[in-house]
């Protein structure tokens, strides 16, 4: 079985390469390499892996590679709410158009699976569980362009699997900064201290392990997972920004949190996730938090960061 990925560099599909090699399918990676051009270097021997340096938004180059695969899975994407703020037009563009313009070229006998984003849920209520039946209210151009997506790839094309990812953590062959439990366990680790606007602000978590386990569940549940969203986290990882810290203390006891009454958290996310729907299904996720933050602390005591880690 052949499987497209774009977007395959980056911090979900270095990982998911390897996962996908292993089980035998053929990978074929489209990625600009705007932020890494050596996170797939540990593939290059396999014979089953190829990859290109195309643009998602150059339409009818990728056309050619969208007809010859039987499943894709488009992780191209302008990530975050800084960085879609910063380029506007290109969120738009990559986030959007190029998803609607690949499912538009797709066959009924092709396949998409199609990992968005819990941030479609905004501001949740208080103590109510989203679930794939909440409303979706995003509040930030990345949001809505993952938002846009979904609902087309839903109404457009029914051989379909859409992943409402929690918060990513843990270690890639590509690895991010920006994200939630990295960003913290790196300060607490380089920093030693952190000051937290807003620290009640909840959301849910997944490590990028589980996330690849969850898109092979998909494929080798095709028929069940076909047609389907649903919710990707740890159920017993809805956790405010000061639950993290406390827990990212235990790790490392020397970290100092500060909490500040001025000043507020331009990331305005606020919700809890229920995941019961995907865990019906018999997904179970294999790496726990303190697993997250265990690995993490080992990776920044000689991590040499860069720029582009952060993603903007």
């Amino acid at each position: 079985m052949k499987i497209l990925i774009t977007g395959g560099a980056g911090y979900i599909g270095s990982s998911l390469c390897g996962y996908l090699l292993q089980k035998g399918y053929k990978v074929t990676v489209l990625d600009t390499f705007m932020f890494s051009n050596d996170s797939l270097n540990a593939y290059m021997s396999n014979k089953n892996f190829f990859v290109y340096q195309e643009d998602v938004r150059d339409i009818e180059t990728v056309s050619k590679y969208v007809k010859k695969n039987d499943i894709i899975i488009p992780l191209a994407c302008l990530v975050g709410a800084p960085l879609c703020n910063l380029k506007k037009k290109e969120a738009i563009q990559v986030n959007f158009e190029s998803i609607k313009s690949m499912v538009n070229l797709m066959s009924k006998d092709q396949y998409i699976i199609y990992p968005t984003t819990n941030s479609g849920y905004g501001v949740g209520e208080k103590d109510k569980f989203c679930t794939e039946e909440t409303p979706l209210n995003p509040i930030s151009i990345y949001g809505k362009t993952k938002v846009q997506s979904e609902e087309y790839i839903a109404n457009n094309f029914h051989n379909s699997t859409r992943l409402r990812l929690a918060t990513v953590f843990g270690c890639s062959p590509r690895m991010r900064l920006d994200l939630l439990v990295n960003d913290f366990v790196y300060r607490a680790t380089k920093d030693k201290f952190i000051v937290l606007f807003e620290s009640h602000f909840k959301r849910n978590y997944i490590h990028v392990r589980d996330v690849c386990n969850a898109i092979l569940m998909s494929i080798e549940n095709h028929n069940k997972f076909s047609g389907e969203t649903f919710n990707l986290g740890l159920s017993d990882a809805n956790l405010s920004k000061m639950d993290l810290c406390k827990k990212i203390k235990e790790y490392i006891p020397e970290f100092e949190i500060i909490e500040s009454d001025i000043g507020q958290d331009i990331d305005k996310r606020n919700y809890i996730v229920s995941n019961e729907k995907i865990e019906a299904m018999g997904f179970k996720p294999s790496h726990s938090i303190d697993n997250g933050i265990m690995e993490l602390t080992k990776l920044f005591k000689y991590l040499i960061p860069s720029q582009s880690m952060r993603n903007y």
